[in-house]
């Protein structure tokens, strides 16, 4: 069992981490801001647990960063708290470049004076989470492996992109022990309203237009939140100190199939008068719009036997039947800023 500090442990994917984390017996600390895509209620299953703690502390805030280090003394970090959405990054760069890499420096210099400070123990670990988006776009062909050059295209991925540099700079300059991750796009339960898969099915409930940027052509590799959590905890513990590795959910899909893959599914579950496909609306493509993403996943399942355990078609039914059991979580939200807005038309 470990001690784990997790940043952005209240968002989509750090809620996920925590969750799992805490059922199998870590201690964790959660450390989240508490911004607009951050939500309480998505660990709201583990908040009494004996072995679960929340700080709300921003990871912009260096002396906030060093206190959390002293007050609870993690053996191990799980860095997630970001800025994600593309859209935004493209309306409004500037939080994204102080969250994304002002914030992560400031959780690598607060690592390391902890760590320096207690003797540089052997079992310390910093773990940085980041995305498939820094390197960029595929053709038809080919998948990003854990030695693709970076190519950035977004404010988002470039920032995400020097976040990752930066670690790798702490292991080299100064020997901090780090494993990195990039990971494909994930989906599923507590997913923020303002992703495609949640405005879909939430639009299609609403009857509203299931907007799709251009063609619909873009291709994605889609990983289940739950798997990507499963293997995130893996490399944390089982990962080589000074390696990457690539989780992908080995499901690629255009953004057009999917979105027919979660018509149909409502179709079944909760038909309506007349197909949700019915309500796909094409719309002005977004900038910089990557064409496609796939991840190949040799290193993890080779090194360290990880696969996900779902397939898209799983996935999304599980995603499906969550909305629509869970209408008090999704609907508080709606109300937050810009969400269901159309943002990064630049």
């Amino acid at each position: 069992m470990t001690k784990i500090l997790i940043t952005g442990g209240a968002g989509f994917i750090g809620s996920a981490v925590v969750r799992l984390a805490v059922a199998r017996g870590h201690e964790v600390i959660n450390l989240d801001a508490l911004t607009y895509a951050a939500c309480l209620d998505n660990v709201a299953s583990v908040a009494e647990a004996p072995n679960y703690t929340f700080v709300k502390a921003d990871i912009r805030d260096r002396a906030a960063m060093d206190k959390v280090f002293v007050d609870h003394a993690p053996q191990a970090v799980m860095h997630l708290a970001a800025e994600s959405h593309v859209d935004r990054s493209i309306d409004g760069p500037g939080d994204f470049i102080e969250t994304n890499i002002t914030g992560t420096y400031n959780m690598l210099e607060a690592a390391r004076s902890y760590w320096q400070t207690k003797g540089k123990p052997k079992d310390f670990r910093f773990h940085h989470i980041s995305t498939d988006e820094v390197f960029g776009s595929l053709g038809s062909d080919g998948k990003f492996t854990e030695e693709t050059p970076y190519d950035p295209r977004s404010p988002y991925s470039a920032s995400k992109a020097a976040s990752d540099h930066l670690v790798r700079a702490w292991a080299e300059t100064y020997g901090l022990p780090v494993v990195l991750t990039n990971c494909s796009n994930n989906y599923g339960v507590f997913h923020f309203p303002e992703k495609l898969v949640p405005v879909v099915i939430l639009n299609a409930l609403a009857g509203k237009p299931l907007p799709i940027y251009g063609t619909g052509g873009n291709v994605r590799d889609w990983l289940y939140v739950e798997d990507h959590a499963d293997a995130l905890l893996l490399v944390l513990e089982k990962g080589v100190l000074g390696r990457s590795y690539n989780i992908g959910g080995e499901n690629e899909r255009t953004n057009l199939e999917l979105v027919h893959m979660l018509c149909s599914i409502l179709d079944r579950l909760r038909p309506a008068d007349k197909p949700y496909a019915d309500l796909i609306e094409f719309v002005t493509d977004r900038p910089g719009h990557d064409a496609r993403y796939a991840i190949d996943p040799t290193r993890i399942r080779e090194e360290l036997g990880w696969r996900p355990s779902v397939t898209v078609e799983e996935g999304l039914e599980k995603t499906v039947r969550w909305y629509l059991d869970n209408e008090d979580w999704w609907s508080q939200l709606l109300d937050r800023s810009d969400v269901g807005v159309r943002l990064g038309k630049v």
